[in-house]
């Protein structure tokens, strides 16, 4: 495994034997997530190419926007927690995985292969591909933290601890690497937890609540913001959508509803009541939206104002 060196000060650092201690604490509301996510088998949905994959049972594939599915994967790959796509590069996609480690398909989705070198023996909740980079990826390990490739998923490194929200250390449910010129290179790395959403520029310098501003702004504060327009407190997020065309156009998936901010998480608008959806938005249309619950595929073509629903198959 390689050796955890985090970027920027890190718990680790403060603490002998911290990640034992802090993965101890209990977590009831975690536990009812999980149980919840592995119920619905909802494991993500991401465009490949104009293309759309899901992950609910099986890899499954759609060639003409959602309206309909066919099975695509040809081995069963278990519980898949998440996948990541890149639009420069189409056919290339990621999976994490509930039972550890990062899955890798050049074709579409087809066929899978392990690409968990380095990574630790615990449950993958998230994966995203850099908004500015298709060979930098960015996985959530359960009770561990961020890890980060610069290679394509063939070597990981530990970037960062979970953050620390509301007197606890939170695991990260979903991720969204979001290239907005307010962070430090202009990149965040947001993060929807199992009590609302907290990001990270890439330097990995420290969590921060999202506000307005830049994030040399959050950092000088030293404090939390007070947010504007914030998603409904204390619910987990379960999904994130960004595209590199329109990166401050964020959706939020719930357990109760889509949420969607137009200024990178400062507000937010309800936008529909789909149960526990996951969110994809085509990155060649950005008004091409389609979430996917346990039984319905939802698709917007004007960027969530109006959805369609059609029964998933």
């Amino acid at each position: 495994m390689t050796n955890r060196i985090p970027i920027g000060i890190s718990r680790r650092t403060l603490f002998s034997g911290g990640v034992a201690l802090l993965t101890a604490i209990a977590q009831p509301s975690w536990a009812q997530i999980l149980n919840s996510i592995t119920q619905e088998h909802i494991g993500g949905i991401t465009f490949d190419g104009v293309n759309l994959v899901r992950a609910q049972d099986g890899i499954w594939r759609s060639e003409d926007g959602g309206a309909s599915w066919h099975k695509s994967a040809e081995t069963d790959l278990g519980q898949v927690t998440d996948l990541a796509s890149h639009p420069d590069q189409p056919g290339l996609i990621y999976a994490s995985h509930a039972t550890g480690g990062v899955l890798r398909s050049g074709d579409g989705g087809r066929t899978w292969r392990s690409a968990a070198q380095g990574l630790p023996q615990a449950p993958v909740d998230a994966i995203t591909i850099a908004a500015h980079d298709p060979n930098m990826i960015y996985t959530a390990v359960r009770g561990d933290g961020l890890w980060r490739s610069q290679d394509a998923a063939q070597s990981w490194e530990f970037v960062m601890d979970r953050p620390f929200v509301e007197a606890g250390e939170r695991n990260v449910l979903s991720l969204a690497s979001v290239n907005d010129p307010t962070g430090m290179g202009g990149i965040w790395i947001y993060a929807g937890t199992e009590i609302g959403v907290i990001r990270v520029p890439d330097c990995f310098c420290r969590w921060q609540g999202v506000q307005s501003g830049d994030a040399m702004d959050a950092l000088v504060a030293g404090r939390e913001p007070t947010a504007e327009v914030p998603l409904p407190k204390g619910e987990p997020v379960q999904s994130l959508a960004t595209t590199a065309q329109m990166p401050q156009m964020i959706f939020a998936g719930l357990p109760s509803a889509i949420w969607k901010t137009n200024d990178a998480g400062v507000t937010w608008a309800h936008v529909s009541d789909a149960v526990q959806p996951r969110i994809a938005i085509n990155p060649a249309d950005p008004n091409h939206v389609v979430a996917i619950t346990k039984s319905e595929t939802l698709i917007s073509r004007d960027g969530g104002q109006k959805w369609s629903a059609t029964p998933t198959i």
